[in-house]
């Protein structure tokens, strides 16, 4: 019996789409932050009998994109049937990023479990398998997705304490979104008009960025990454039907953010798949961020967060 937790990750260039064939490869790269104040905790135990068996939340599912990943890796490691015990501390499937907290706590706890002795690059690969951006939430800080030597794999681009920024998220919903990620995207591949500029747009998005973040450069990461969000939200919305995962709440959040920027506060909005806003703030910033997001209509909460380390052991104890 072995848990592990996971934290999800937030990207600052988005990745939306996969590549045509097998193996959950995305369209684009993308570069995220590792957030500390929400985590998965996964436990892994064997299990009497066939098949293997999936509790969320304490609630037994049928997750078939779960169950699947799971024999996907006992083809590969032959393991023997489990039980998985995973819980969030945060809303699931509500655009925060939970199944790459998910996915990449997973993967941790079958590799501990069972000595399989992957490296943390191999985890990653793993992980990308089951979702996407569960391949960065392996590492902690800043990390990067992106083809290399053939294969798509995260990697660490800046560790935490190198640009100690912070986060204060906005929740404006308890709700699972209305349509899955894995969904939009393939919708949005197969009817937006704006796709292949999409496609096309982001490595030059990626590129910016990740100089930006190795110099530190607050002003351009900000520009860039309101760009990539807005990009991503004006593709979903050219899909057929039109994917709008925004609320009158997110709205006003980001219209709170800009007017925060232009009166020098130094702090920018993203925004995933879903109603929740991420207000990403220099070092030390974000207690009056969180302060003005509290006072949103619509607004639930506000989660203040640093940024978090990658995907790790906790031992045998229930999460």
């Amino acid at each position: 019996m072995t848990t592990a937790v996971g934290h999800p990750n937030i990207a600052l260039v988005k990745y939306w789409g996969k590549q045509p064939g097998a193996g959950n490869v995305p369209a684009t790269p993308s570069l995220s932050i590792t957030l500390d104040a929400l985590s998965t905790y996964t436990r892994v135990a064997l299990r009497a009998g066939d098949g293997d068996e999936v509790r969320l939340n304490g609630r037994l599912v049928a997750d078939a994109k779960a169950l699947g990943f799971l024999a996907r890796m006992r083809a590969a490691f032959d393991l023997p049937p489990i039980v998985v015990h995973t819980r969030n501390d945060f809303p699931t499937g509500a655009g925060l990023a939970s199944s790459a907290s998910g996915f990449a706590a997973l993967v941790a706890a079958v590799d501990g479990a069972f000595g399989l002795g992957l490296s943390p690059a191999v985890r990653s690969v793993w992980a990308r398998k089951g979702s996407a951006s569960a391949a960065r939430s392996i590492f902690g800080g800043f990390a990067t997705l992106e083809a290399g030597d053939g294969e798509w794999s995260a990697a660490s681009l800046l560790d935490k304490n190198s640009w100690p920024l912070e986060v204060a998220i906005a929740l404006t919903s308890q709700d699972a979104k209305p349509v899955p990620s894995t969904i939009g995207m393939e919708r949005s591949r197969n009817t937006s008009p704006f796709y292949r500029g999409w496609i096309e747009s982001a490595p030059a998005d990626f590129d910016i960025v990740r100089r930006a973040v190795l110099a530190r450069d607050f002003e351009t990461l900000a520009e860039v990454a309101e760009h990539s969000c807005l990009k991503l939200h004006a593709l979903m919305l050219s899909t057929r039907p039109g994917l709008l995962y925004w609320n009158q709440a997110t709205l006003a959040c980001i219209e709170v953010i800009r007017k925060l920027r232009t009166a020098g506060v130094p702090a920018f909005f993203t925004v995933d798949a879903g109603p929740q806003v991420k207000a990403v703030c220099a070092p030390g910033r974000v207690e009056e961020v969180a302060a003005a997001l509290a006072t949103v209509p619509g607004v639930l909460r506000v989660v203040k967060s640093r940024l978090g380390d990658g995907t790790c052991l906790v031992g045998d104890a229930d999460g």
